[in-house]
Protein backbone atom coordinates (compact mmCIF):
# COMPACT_ATOMS: atom_id res chain seq x y z
CA UNK A 1 0.00 0.00 0.00
CA UNK A 2 1.72 3.00 -1.08
CA UNK A 3 1.57 6.43 0.85
CA UNK A 4 -0.24 9.60 0.03
CA UNK A 5 1.54 12.37 0.82
CA UNK A 6 -0.38 15.24 1.04
CA UNK A 7 1.14 17.71 3.42
CA UNK A 8 -2.19 20.29 4.14
CA UNK A 9 -4.04 17.46 5.34
CA UNK A 10 -1.41 15.74 7.11
CA UNK A 11 -1.21 19.34 8.86
CA UNK A 12 -4.80 19.38 9.59
CA UNK A 13 -4.95 15.84 10.96
CA UNK A 14 -2.37 16.23 13.37
CA UNK A 15 -4.45 19.70 14.44
CA UNK A 16 -7.28 17.19 15.79
CA UNK A 17 -4.78 15.37 17.30
CA UNK A 18 -3.42 18.30 19.39
CA UNK A 19 -6.86 19.00 20.58
CA UNK A 20 -7.93 15.59 21.85
CA UNK A 21 -5.21 13.61 23.00
CA UNK A 22 -4.83 16.37 26.13
CA UNK A 23 -7.91 15.68 26.86
CA UNK A 24 -7.66 12.27 26.91
CA UNK A 25 -4.66 12.90 29.18
CA UNK A 26 -6.52 14.86 31.50
CA UNK A 27 -9.43 12.36 31.93
CA UNK A 28 -6.76 9.80 32.72
CA UNK A 29 -4.93 12.17 35.55
CA UNK A 30 -8.55 12.24 37.24
CA UNK A 31 -9.24 8.75 37.02
CA UNK A 32 -5.31 7.94 38.25
CA UNK A 33 -6.58 9.28 41.66
CA UNK A 34 -8.91 6.15 41.96
CA UNK A 35 -7.54 3.86 39.68
CA UNK A 36 -4.05 1.65 39.57
CA UNK A 37 -2.41 3.28 35.99
CA UNK A 38 -1.94 -0.29 34.55
CA UNK A 39 -5.90 -1.08 34.95
CA UNK A 40 -6.19 2.88 33.11
CA UNK A 41 -3.95 1.62 30.57
CA UNK A 42 -6.02 -2.11 29.89
CA UNK A 43 -9.12 0.26 29.98
CA UNK A 44 -7.90 2.33 27.12
CA UNK A 45 -7.40 -0.59 25.01
CA UNK A 46 -10.82 -2.22 25.85
CA UNK A 47 -12.81 0.85 24.69
CA UNK A 48 -10.10 1.58 21.30
CA UNK A 49 -10.97 -2.62 20.15
CA UNK A 50 -14.32 -2.48 21.52
CA UNK A 51 -14.91 0.95 19.15
CA UNK A 52 -12.77 0.11 16.30
CA UNK A 53 -13.11 -4.28 15.81
CA UNK A 54 -16.39 -3.77 14.91
CA UNK A 55 -15.73 -0.78 12.59
CA UNK A 56 -13.14 -2.59 10.37
CA UNK A 57 -15.63 -5.25 9.85
CA UNK A 58 -18.58 -3.27 9.21
CA UNK A 59 -16.40 -1.15 6.58
CA UNK A 60 -14.96 -4.38 5.25
CA UNK A 61 -11.55 -3.07 5.56
CA UNK A 62 -8.59 -5.62 5.27
CA UNK A 63 -6.82 -7.29 8.31
CA UNK A 64 -3.95 -8.31 5.72
CA UNK A 65 -0.53 -7.10 6.71
CA UNK A 66 2.90 -8.41 5.70
CA UNK A 67 5.15 -10.28 8.16
CA UNK A 68 7.04 -7.06 8.55
CA UNK A 69 3.80 -5.44 9.20
CA UNK A 70 2.61 -7.64 11.84
CA UNK A 71 6.04 -7.29 13.70
CA UNK A 72 5.81 -3.30 13.65
CA UNK A 73 2.48 -3.25 14.53
CA UNK A 74 3.52 -5.37 17.95
CA UNK A 75 6.10 -2.95 18.24
CA UNK A 76 3.88 -0.17 18.13
CA UNK A 77 1.96 -1.90 20.30
CA UNK A 78 4.64 -2.12 22.91
CA UNK A 79 5.54 1.62 22.58
CA UNK A 80 2.21 2.87 22.68
CA UNK A 81 1.10 0.78 26.37
CA UNK A 82 4.36 2.57 27.57
CA UNK A 83 3.67 5.58 26.54
CA UNK A 84 0.43 5.64 27.98
CA UNK A 85 1.60 4.35 31.13
CA UNK A 86 4.40 7.21 31.78
CA UNK A 87 2.68 10.14 30.55
CA UNK A 88 0.11 8.75 33.11
CA UNK A 89 2.21 7.93 36.00
CA UNK A 90 3.95 11.11 35.25
CA UNK A 91 0.79 12.93 35.20
CA UNK A 92 -0.06 11.95 39.11
CA UNK A 93 2.97 14.43 40.26
CA UNK A 94 2.79 17.27 37.41
CA UNK A 95 0.17 19.40 35.87
CA UNK A 96 -1.45 18.52 32.35
CA UNK A 97 0.31 21.32 31.08
CA UNK A 98 3.86 21.08 32.31
CA UNK A 99 3.92 17.37 31.51
CA UNK A 100 3.13 17.73 28.34
CA UNK A 101 5.47 20.71 28.17
CA UNK A 102 8.53 18.57 29.17
CA UNK A 103 7.53 15.85 26.69
CA UNK A 104 7.50 18.38 24.42
CA UNK A 105 11.50 17.63 23.56
CA UNK A 106 9.79 14.72 21.02
CA UNK A 107 8.68 16.65 18.03
CA UNK A 108 12.94 17.62 18.05
CA UNK A 109 13.72 14.16 18.58
CA UNK A 110 11.45 12.74 15.68
CA UNK A 111 12.67 15.68 13.42
CA UNK A 112 16.38 14.48 13.97
CA UNK A 113 15.14 11.10 13.95
CA UNK A 114 13.15 11.38 10.67
CA UNK A 115 16.14 12.84 9.37
CA UNK A 116 18.83 10.32 9.94
CA UNK A 117 16.94 7.20 10.41
CA UNK A 118 14.33 7.54 7.52
CA UNK A 119 16.25 9.45 5.55
CA UNK A 120 13.23 12.56 5.45
CA UNK A 121 14.10 15.71 3.97
CA UNK A 122 14.48 18.80 6.61
CA UNK A 123 15.11 21.96 5.35
CA UNK A 124 16.68 25.02 7.51
CA UNK A 125 13.45 26.64 7.68
CA UNK A 126 11.89 23.71 9.22
CA UNK A 127 14.93 22.96 11.39
CA UNK A 128 14.90 26.41 12.37
CA UNK A 129 11.06 26.71 12.98
CA UNK A 130 11.51 23.77 15.11
CA UNK A 131 14.53 25.14 17.23
CA UNK A 132 12.07 28.17 17.58
CA UNK A 133 9.36 26.04 19.20
CA UNK A 134 11.57 23.69 21.14
CA UNK A 135 12.97 27.52 22.96
CA UNK A 136 8.65 28.34 23.77
CA UNK A 137 8.52 24.72 24.83
CA UNK A 138 10.97 25.23 26.96
CA UNK A 139 9.66 28.92 28.53
CA UNK A 140 6.38 27.30 29.18
CA UNK A 141 7.82 24.10 30.82
CA UNK A 142 9.55 26.22 33.58
CA UNK A 143 9.71 23.63 36.09
CA UNK A 144 10.56 24.17 39.46
CA UNK A 145 13.17 20.37 39.49
CA UNK A 146 13.15 20.85 43.48
CA UNK A 147 9.68 20.79 43.66
CA UNK A 148 8.60 18.23 40.89
CA UNK A 149 12.47 16.32 40.96
CA UNK A 150 12.43 13.16 39.76
CA UNK A 151 8.93 12.99 38.51
CA UNK A 152 10.36 15.35 35.11
CA UNK A 153 12.02 11.90 33.87
CA UNK A 154 8.39 10.18 33.00
CA UNK A 155 7.49 13.04 30.33
CA UNK A 156 11.26 13.00 29.18
CA UNK A 157 10.68 8.95 28.62
CA UNK A 158 7.61 10.24 27.07
CA UNK A 159 9.43 12.18 24.76
CA UNK A 160 11.59 9.30 23.37
CA UNK A 161 9.06 6.46 22.99
CA UNK A 162 6.47 8.65 21.28
CA UNK A 163 8.91 9.75 19.12
CA UNK A 164 9.92 5.63 18.20
CA UNK A 165 6.46 5.02 17.86
CA UNK A 166 5.79 7.96 15.24
CA UNK A 167 8.51 6.45 13.51
CA UNK A 168 7.51 3.06 13.73
CA UNK A 169 3.89 4.33 12.74
CA UNK A 170 5.09 6.57 9.38
CA UNK A 171 6.56 3.08 8.52
CA UNK A 172 3.84 0.84 9.30
CA UNK A 173 1.71 2.97 7.60
CA UNK A 174 2.92 2.16 4.13
CA UNK A 175 1.91 -1.73 5.14
CA UNK A 176 -1.77 -1.06 6.62
CA UNK A 177 -4.88 1.01 6.33
CA UNK A 178 -5.08 3.14 10.12
CA UNK A 179 -8.34 2.08 11.30
CA UNK A 180 -7.33 -2.10 11.13
CA UNK A 181 -4.34 -0.52 12.20
CA UNK A 182 -5.49 0.65 15.30
CA UNK A 183 -7.56 -2.53 16.02
CA UNK A 184 -4.79 -4.86 15.63
CA UNK A 185 -3.50 -2.34 18.18
CA UNK A 186 -6.34 -2.72 20.86
CA UNK A 187 -6.55 -6.62 20.16
CA UNK A 188 -2.73 -7.13 20.93
CA UNK A 189 -2.71 -4.34 23.94
CA UNK A 190 -5.52 -6.73 25.44
CA UNK A 191 -4.24 -10.10 25.10
CA UNK A 192 -0.56 -9.32 26.58
CA UNK A 193 -2.14 -7.19 29.44
CA UNK A 194 -4.68 -9.99 30.20
CA UNK A 195 -1.67 -12.49 30.44
CA UNK A 196 -0.28 -10.50 32.77
CA UNK A 197 -3.25 -10.11 35.16
CA UNK A 198 -3.27 -14.11 34.55
CA UNK A 199 0.13 -14.26 36.05
CA UNK A 200 -0.13 -11.46 38.40
CA UNK A 201 -3.80 -10.88 39.67
CA UNK A 202 -4.80 -8.81 42.42
CA UNK A 203 -0.74 -8.28 43.40
CA UNK A 204 0.00 -4.64 44.03
CA UNK A 205 -0.38 -2.52 40.77
CA UNK A 206 -1.83 -5.17 39.12
CA UNK A 207 -4.93 -4.83 41.39
CA UNK A 208 -8.62 -4.25 39.99
CA UNK A 209 -11.13 -1.89 40.69
CA UNK A 210 -14.44 -1.81 39.69
CA UNK A 211 -15.45 0.92 37.56
CA UNK A 212 -18.74 1.70 38.93
CA UNK A 213 -19.68 5.01 38.86
CA UNK A 214 -16.41 5.83 36.87
CA UNK A 215 -18.40 5.33 33.49
CA UNK A 216 -18.43 9.15 32.34
CA UNK A 217 -14.38 9.50 33.08
CA UNK A 218 -13.06 6.02 31.63
CA UNK A 219 -15.08 5.97 28.39
CA UNK A 220 -14.25 10.05 27.63
CA UNK A 221 -10.78 8.86 28.63
CA UNK A 222 -10.82 6.12 25.90
CA UNK A 223 -12.59 7.56 23.56
CA UNK A 224 -10.74 10.45 23.09
CA UNK A 225 -7.51 8.63 23.23
CA UNK A 226 -8.65 6.50 20.05
CA UNK A 227 -9.55 9.08 18.60
CA UNK A 228 -6.32 10.85 19.54
CA UNK A 229 -4.16 8.14 17.90
CA UNK A 230 -6.83 7.66 14.63
CA UNK A 231 -6.36 10.98 13.69
CA UNK A 232 -2.17 11.05 14.27
CA UNK A 233 -2.12 7.61 12.22
CA UNK A 234 -3.80 8.92 9.42
CA UNK A 235 -1.55 12.36 9.83
CA UNK A 236 0.83 10.29 9.21
CA UNK A 237 -0.03 8.43 5.70
CA UNK A 238 -0.14 11.85 4.32
CA UNK A 239 3.24 13.92 5.58
CA UNK A 240 5.95 13.25 6.70
CA UNK A 241 7.03 13.09 10.40
CA UNK A 242 9.17 15.73 9.64
CA UNK A 243 6.83 17.83 8.62
CA UNK A 244 4.34 16.99 11.34
CA UNK A 245 6.77 17.41 14.27
CA UNK A 246 6.65 21.02 14.64
CA UNK A 247 2.94 20.99 14.37
CA UNK A 248 3.20 18.88 17.67
CA UNK A 249 3.88 22.35 19.24
CA UNK A 250 0.03 23.51 19.24
CA UNK A 251 -0.75 20.44 21.48
CA UNK A 252 0.50 22.84 24.55
CA UNK A 253 -1.71 25.43 24.17
CA UNK A 254 -4.05 23.19 24.21
CA UNK A 255 -2.96 21.62 26.92
CA UNK A 256 -2.89 25.12 29.02
CA UNK A 257 -6.87 25.61 27.80
CA UNK A 258 -7.87 21.95 29.11
CA UNK A 259 -6.00 22.46 32.31
CA UNK A 260 -7.85 25.46 32.97
CA UNK A 261 -10.88 24.45 32.48
CA UNK A 262 -10.47 21.50 34.47
CA UNK A 263 -8.12 21.99 37.10
CA UNK A 264 -7.90 25.48 37.26
CA UNK A 265 -4.41 25.55 36.15
CA UNK A 266 -3.29 28.69 34.33
CA UNK A 267 0.53 28.83 33.36
CA UNK A 268 2.02 32.46 34.36
CA UNK A 269 3.44 34.99 32.03
CA UNK A 270 6.67 33.79 30.80
CA UNK A 271 5.07 30.51 30.37
CA UNK A 272 1.91 32.18 28.20
CA UNK A 273 4.64 33.88 26.28
CA UNK A 274 6.04 30.32 25.74
CA UNK A 275 3.27 29.49 24.01
CA UNK A 276 2.89 32.72 22.12
CA UNK A 277 5.77 31.21 20.06
CA UNK A 278 4.65 27.79 19.97
CA UNK A 279 1.37 28.96 18.37
CA UNK A 280 3.21 31.07 15.97
CA UNK A 281 5.92 28.34 14.83
CA UNK A 282 2.91 26.11 14.10
CA UNK A 283 0.50 28.72 12.11
CA UNK A 284 4.20 29.22 10.41
CA UNK A 285 4.64 25.49 9.11
CA UNK A 286 1.30 25.43 8.78
CA UNK A 287 2.06 28.35 5.72
CA UNK A 288 5.34 26.53 4.83
CA UNK A 289 3.16 23.46 3.92
CA UNK A 290 0.49 25.16 2.15
CA UNK A 291 3.05 27.19 -0.01
CA UNK A 292 4.83 24.74 -0.50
Amino acid sequence: MGRLDRPALGMVLMLGFCATAPFSDAMGKIAAQDFPILQLVAIRFVVQAAILVPLVWVLGQSWRMSRLGWGLTLTRTLLQIAGIWLMTKGLTYLPLADAIAIAFVMPFILLLMGHWILGETVGPRRMAACAVGFVGTLMVMQPSFREVGWAVLYPLAVAFVFAAFMLVTRRLSAEAEPMPMQATSGLMALAGLAAVYLLLPDAGPFALRPVAGHLPILLAMGIAGTCAHLLMTWSLRFAPSATLAPMQYLEIPMAALIGLAIFGDWPNGLALAGIGVTVATGLYILWRGRAA
